[in-house]
């Protein structure tokens, strides 16, 4: 039976792409390498107990009292099982990769909304964006920037970017055509339209996308251990690898305890910006 060789052909392509654009790969690679050491500089110079209060005052802030509770108690347990640094080394790459994610992934939404022949190309390959298994996105990222932090940062935008497009494109369509062609009679620019009118009341919309995409992030984050990104993702794979159940538990606890900081958080931003419509 005769087998066609997709496999072969995804792997000319790769090479061809790794022959002839190594050198804009490299400069990707270093910009990525400055960004992902800046922040872990950042959280990792400041005192983790100061830190620790940062983080819950924002929380209480944004969220309320009850998610600061939850912050206070769950960050001072991943500091006292430490696992400070690998959580401070694992919120770098999210940020870093969610940032890059939301800011390719936001103006895309927009194009999308403003001209349907784009979201009829956008969407199909959104589709096979998230349908993809999250291990697949390792393999090229590997190939163009070897081991380490940057594919791992990589892949993760790749694989977190979906929500953000999806979104901005079904919130600024979903505001109202009322609303819109008020605004038009009354003599908006087409870009007055957009960043006064549209994205204003798209904005819990693109907002519950941003949350979607941080938690896209920390989940893709924690794969791309396997491929040497480190961080907690790196100490569960550890406890895996090695059979260290304590290990593997206390760094997934401290997973969970970051990933439910953050999805409150921005959960809470979107909720705000409900209320204020």
């Amino acid at each position: 039976m005769y087998k066609l060789p997709v496999g072969k052909f995804f792997e000319s392509i790769i090479d061809w792409l790794t022959q002839n654009l190594g050198p804009f790969f490299d400069i990707i690679n270093s910009i990525l390498t400055g960004i992902i050491s800046t922040f872990e500089t950042v959280l990792l110079f400041i005192p983790p107990l100061i830190l620790i209060a940062l983080m819950v005052v924002l929380a209480w802030r944004i969220a309320g009292k009850g998610v600061a509770i939850f912050s206070i108690i769950g960050l001072l347990l991943i500091h006292s099982m430490g696992f400070w640094e690998e959580t401070m080394i694992t919120l770098a790459l999210v940020v870093t990769s969610g940032l890059l994610a939301l800011i390719i992934g936001i103006p895309v939404g927009i194009w999308a909304s403003r001209k349907d022949a784009v979201e009829n190309v956008v969407r199909p390959i959104l589709d096979f964006m998230q349908t993809m298994p999250a291990f697949v996105y390792l393999i090229p990222a590997v190939l163009f920037f070897q081991l380490g932090k940057v594919p791992g940062a990589v892949a993760t935008v790749i694989f977190a970017m979906p929500p953000a497009v999806r979104l901005t494109n079904l919130g600024i369509r979903q505001v109202q055509k009322e609303v819109v062609e008020a605004a038009r009679a009354f003599g908006s620019t087409s870009q007055q339209l957009l960043f006064k009118v549209q994205l204003p009341l798209a904005t819990p919309t693109i907002l519950a996308g941003v949350n979607q995409t941080i938690m896209l992030a920390l989940s893709m984050v924690v794969i791309a251990a396997m491929i040497g990104a480190g961080g907690l993702g790196g100490e569960i794979l550890k406890g895996i690898t090695q059979l260290k159940i304590g290990l593997g538990f206390e760094s997934g606890i401290s997973v969970v305890i970051l990933a439910i900081f953050l999805d409150r958080i921005t959960q809470a931003m979107g909720e705000k910006s409900q209320n204020k419509k």
